[in-house]
């Protein structure tokens, strides 16, 4: 049984980078980092640490007011490190209407906006699952 872990946020003002209240693609690796975190511990019972990252696609634009959905789940193992995939999916966007600031829009079916995959290592003195 493939393991998921996943993670739903609000991209708030904070997280806008960028003119026009783009969100810069580290937000999204930086929640595919608190996914990899969970599936370690889930794993291992262990926080395990991020080794490298082997791809990463930034396919849409996020930008502040929306939700974003990362998932993640271990795809390979070996007896340290942890081969895994990545997903973020905007779920929710901000319509942007003129003068309507708090208008959204369900995304049915939500927009793919990064893919990645990765590998995390837990060391063997720290696994405590098996």
């Amino acid at each position: 049984m493939t393991q998921k872990a996943m993670i739903r946020l609000r991209m708030g003002a904070h997280d806008a980078h960028y003119a026009g209240e783009l969100v810069d693609g580290a937000r999204m690796l930086q929640l595919f980092g608190d996914v990899a975190t969970e599936l370690l511990i889930r794993r291992d019972g262990d926080e395990g640490l991020f080794r490298a990252y082997d791809s990463v696609e930034f396919l849409a634009p996020v930008k502040a007011g929306d939700y974003i959905e990362a998932t993640g789940w271990i795809e390979g193992e070996g007896a340290t490190s942890r081969k895994m995939r990545f997903e973020a999916h905007k779920v929710v966007a901000s319509a942007g209407l003129p003068g309507d600031p708090s208008a959204a829009d369900v995304l049915d079916p939500p927009l793919l906006v990064c893919r990645a995959s990765g590998t995390c290592v837990t060391p063997k003195d720290k696994q405590r699952k098996g």
